[in-house]
């Protein structure tokens, strides 16, 4: 498949999925909620990030390509079995993002099962313990062909398409905000947590690696913490995605 042909097909597959082939669920939640994510799961992630939400007695999810593991992706270094088994016996949810990070839009019914059979085998091959429950689309790009089968699989499937997650959403198709430092600042993530008390929100945020100079992708301590901070400040529940479900009814 081109580059071009794989591109437009990710582009016209993600708006449809915004739409098409939902699973519908209302938010069962009574109080505002917070997710902390990490894509790709940079060793920066599962140690300066990791130990920042701890600092809050507060726990994230790290979606792994278990192909990607102790591997330079140009902008980063990704965890290996190591880092997994620490983070998860701390508490923090390991979930799934592919095992060797390819598009959903580029995978068939069979290849994406493959994919998540062999994420799966990796991760639980490290600790069988390890509950591998929701899923993150790779580079965000969700798949109407595809969300009908995770939605057999997975808890959840997140993108990110940017909002705050209230009243009926789409458990396939997760809205998601970046916290990356040159999309979002400081009155963004305010605005976001005052709409997620008003409406008794889910405040869903992703980010890559945490660096004082991140990439394009990440975001810098400062960042991470004024988010925190402006979680804490509000009594803003902080959970992982699993247990954010779990307090929504799922």
């Amino acid at each position: 498949m081109s580059p071009l042909w794989s591109s437009l097909k990710a582009r016209v597959s993600n708006r449809l999925a915004r739409h098409l082939c939902a699973t519908p669920h209302r938010l069962l939640n009574t109080q505002p909620m917070v997710s902390f994510t990490f894509d790709d799961a940079p060793v920066s992630a599962a140690t300066t990030g990791a130990g920042m939400l701890e600092e809050h007695s507060a726990r994230g999810t790290f979606y792994v390509s278990g192909g990607l593991a102790d591997s330079w992706s140009g902008n980063w270094t990704a965890i290996g079995a190591e880092h997994i088994v620490s983070l998860h016996r701390r508490g923090h949810e390991i979930a799934c993002h592919t095992f060797s990070h390819t598009r959903a839009t580029d995978l068939t019914a069979a290849t994406m099962a493959a994919e998540i059979e062999s994420n799966r085998r990796y991760l639980l091959a490290l600790d069988p313990s390890i509950k591998i429950e929701n899923f993150a689309y790779p580079y965000g790009t969700g798949s109407v062909w595809r969300k009908g089968q995770l939605g057999k699989i997975f808890r959840s499937s997140r993108g990110i398409l940017p909002g705050v997650n209230s009243d009926t959403v789409d458990l396939q198709y997760l809205r998601a905000m970046p916290l990356i430092d040159g999309q979002v600042d400081h009155d963004s993530i305010e605005r976001a947590f005052d709409e997620a008390i008003d409406r008794k929100g889910w405040v869903i945020f992703y980010s890559h690696d945490v660096a004082t100079k991140p990439s394009l992708y990440g975001c810098s301590p400062s960042l991470l913490r004024h988010a925190l901070e402006a979680a804490s400040r509000r009594k803003i529940h902080n959970l992982s995605i699993a247990d954010a479900l779990r307090a929504a009814g799922v």
